[in-house]
């Protein structure tokens, strides 16, 4: 039975015993000397007798249409309520009403989806928590084990590759004085530079397993660290010109590891002879600029599929800036990142 129907079968049942009580009190106040006359007495052309019931009938249906139609409402109103919370959404206002009893239901599911609300809160953050401690954890072992295979690596296959080519350039050397067939001294040179190459791609890969962090440095100081070691390394011709500025570390630490990631290509691809560097401020624009005189590549299909020219470009636009790559084949390539400083009031960077 529905809300409205138990009301109206309340209402109906209380009116037509308040009447039949309001109309024995009468009786017994007024007696009545023949019976005949509540039926012979009309009202609105209607038997007495009939119509008192029959108006207690219609009131009482009415106050119950009224009621149930008030107490559905109340009642949907905390179910909508209960759903709310059910479904982890925020509950709404209720609307002032003169029942203290509904008053009290209101205020305890609002207190209910307060408390549900900072559990699903702490909740959250927990799982955040553990998340990123987890990824911290992982991240940490990764870290470890790159810098251990780095370690081995240079230990073992670098120093080989270092012995190799050091044979090799004295059997070179001792070959140009004699007047063997051509075609060895080829091979010699060929496997020479081979192992030259090797020797480049082992300190890429050494670059990328342990990349020098900058660690309390600026990012200038950093940039010519990095640049002097390698310059005692390859036989590149390496140069640079880094201006002296101050950057928010933020800038700093993702501007360093665009440039690790441009020189790590360069050794491993570009077989340039030549390396440029520039870090330079410009109108309110931080450049980083980075060229070799490579074999130069395809930058769209490189764009289209390189892990590391997509993480270089994710770097800049993270701190806000462009990356822009110009290579040409035979010639060369040449990359350029630009990155906005903010400046507040009192001309220091936000």
């Amino acid at each position: 039975m529905s809300t409205i129907q138990r009301q109206i079968v309340w209402n109906v049942c209380f009116s037509v015993i308040l009447a039949i009580g309001v109309t024995a009190t009468f009786i017994v106040v007024f007696p009545i000397s023949e019976w005949e006359e509540l039926w012979n007495r009309h009202f609105m052309d209607i038997p007495f007798v009939i119509f008192i019931p029959a108006f207690s009938i219609a009131v009482g249906i009415l106050l119950g249409l009224i009621s149930g139609i008030y107490w559905r409402r109340q009642l949907q109103h905390v179910e909508h309520s209960l759903h709310q919370l059910e479904q982890g959404r925020q509950t709404p206002q209720y609307e002032k009403t003169s029942i203290s009893e509904m008053q009290s239901i209101a205020v305890q599911i609002e207190r209910i989806g307060r408390q549900m609300s900072e559990q699903a809160k702490l909740s959250q953050r927990l799982a955040t928590e553990k998340v990123e401690d987890q990824e911290a954890r992982i991240q940490e072992i990764i870290e470890q084990e790159r810098n251990r295979l780095a370690r081995e690596l240079h230990d073992s296959v670098s120093q080989q590759l270092f012995a190799a080519s050091m044979m090799m350039s004295a059997i070179n050397t001792t070959k140009q004085g004699t007047s063997e067939d051509d075609r060895e001294a080829k091979q010699l040179k060929m496997v020479e530079e081979m192992i030259h190459q090797s020797q480049l791609e082992m300190r890429a890969l050494l670059l990328h397993l342990r990349p020098v962090a900058l660690k309390n440095k600026t990012l200038q100081e950093g940039i010519e660290e990095l640049l002097i070691e390698l310059s005692q390394k390859v036989t590149m011709e390496i140069r640079w010109k880094v201006e002296e500025f101050p950057l928010d570390k933020g800038i700093e630490d993702h501007l360093f590891r665009i440039l690790q990631e441009s020189v790590s290509n360069t050794l491993r691809h570009s077989k340039a002879n030549k390396l440029e560097v520039l870090l330079i401020r410009r109108d309110e624009l931080v450049i980083l600029r980075i060229v070799d005189d490579g074999i130069g590549f395809e930058v769209d299909k490189m764009n289209a599929g390189s892990y590391g020219m997509q993480n270089m470009h994710e770097r800049a636009v993270e701190v806000g800036g462009t990356l822009k790559v110009v290579s040409v084949k035979s010639k060369g390539t040449r990359l350029e990142v630009k990155v906005p400083v903010m400046i507040n009031g009192d001309g220091v960077n936000d």
